[in-house]
């Protein structure tokens, strides 16, 4: 017993007619797989267009973020794919005997996709005040500290152009900042700090 009647052969779409939809749809998810998902998921933009429509960016912030919570997970810092020139207006690498306050100014050059990370020798409960600048546009940023048994203790983290405010140390160990420069064009920072602690230094 049928429950309907079978359709007739004429009423069926013919072989070319399947493969010209197959071919259309096929077209248009490239054309989105293109302009909108890599840019908006991975920061990739081929045709530019992500750019305009200000995806590209969003996946670029989105897969560093993604990177700095997996070496967060594995306890380690991102880590920078080349050296970069520091250029203190008091010693770096040289500690001071006591926790007195002092100031400091560092400036660090980076490159298109390159990282540094600055941090600060402090006592638990010392504070210091700070002042981070971009010269060029917006980067990506990580505040955090560590110490040996706790390899990532995160205080702020996101992406600026410039930042202020007050590091409050939360134990005893190194406090401070990683930057990635996702800019596309070389940047220089500008770190000043004023405060207690003992020792600049720069770890990666």
């Amino acid at each position: 017993m049928y429950n309907a009647n079978k359709p007739d052969a004429s009423e069926l779409p013919s072989t070319g007619q399947l493969l010209k939809s197959t071919g259309i749809a096929a077209v248009v998810a490239t054309a989105l797989l293109v302009t909108v998902v890599l840019p908006a998921e991975y920061g990739v933009d081929p045709t530019r267009i992500g750019s305009v429509l200000g995806l590209t960016e969003m996946g670029r912030i989105k897969m560093q973020l993604a990177a700095e919570a997996e070496a967060e997970e594995a306890g380690l810092a991102v880590a920078a794919t080349a050296p970069a020139a520091v250029t203190p207006t008091a010693p770096a690498e040289t500690a001071s005997e006591t926790t007195d306050q002092r100031s400091d100014e560092t400036v660090i050059t980076l490159a298109p996709d390159q990282g540094a990370e600055i941090k600060l020798v402090m006592e638990e409960g010392a504070r210091v005040r700070f002042t981070w600048t971009s010269s060029g546009g917006a980067i990506n940023y990580d505040t955090h500290a560590d110490r040996p048994g706790t390899p990532y203790h995160g205080y702020d983290k996101g992406s600026e152009q410039r930042s202020e405010g007050e590091l409050v140390a939360a134990f005893d160990g190194s406090h401070g900042w990683f930057w990635r420069n996702r800019t596309g064009e070389p940047v220089t920072i500008t770190l000043r700090t004023e405060g207690a602690y003992s020792e600049v230094k720069r770890v990666v």
